[in-house]
C-alpha cells in the first residue's frame, strides 16, 4: 500500500514563513499559524516542504488505507493561501457564504489575502473543521 507523501518533518516554521517574498502575504500567514495554534492547542510543524500544520490523526478508511494527517493546517501558494479543512463538515456551506471573497475545493479553501474574508468567520469555519475531523477520527 502506498504511504502519504506528505508527513511531518523536522523544518523550521519560522524559517518557511520567514522566506515568505511578499510581506502582506507573509503577515497574513503569521496570522493564521497564531489562529490555527489557538484553535488546536498545537504547536506548528512543517509537513513536507509547504505546509504548516497542526495536530494530527490517524485515519483509515473502509477500503483499508490509513494514515496520519494534520487536524489542520495552510500554505502559500503562488496566487493565494491555501487553508485545509475537513471536506464538507457541519454548517460549512453557510459559513461559507459569509466569509467573504474565497474559492472552496474538496477540502481546501484558497483566500488572497485575510483582508478579502471575515476573520471571525474563518475562525469558525477553522474550528468547525477540526471538531469535524476530532469527531470522525478520534
Amino acid at each position: 500500500m502506498a504511504e502519504n507523501k506528505t508527513r511531518p518533518t523536522a523544518a523550521s516554521v519560522d524559517a518557511y514563513l520567514a522566506a515568505i517574498g511578499d510581506e502582506r502575504r507573509r503577515s497574513d500567514c503569521v496570522a493564521i499559524a497564531a489562529m490555527m495554534s489557538r484553535i488546536t492547542t498545537a504547536a506548528p510543524a512543517m509537513w513536507g516542504s509547504s505546509i504548516v500544520g497542526f495536530g494530527s490523526y490517524h485515519y483509515k478508511y473502509a477500503s483499508g488505507h490509513e494514515g496520519d494527517a494534520g487536524l489542520t493546517g495552510f500554505s502559500s501558494r503562488k496566487g493565494d493561501i491555501s487553508v485545509y479543512l475537513a471536506a464538507e463538515g457541519t454548517g460549512q456551506q453557510a459559513l461559507l457564504a459569509l466569509l467573504g471573497r474565497h474559492k472552496m475545493g474538496k477540502g481546501c479553501l484558497h483566500i488572497r489575502t485575510l483582508s478579502d474574508v471575515d476573520m471571525g468567520v474563518l475562525e469558525r469555519l477553522i474550528a468547525a473543521s477540526v471538531a469535524e475531523v476530532k469527531r470522525r477520527y478520534c
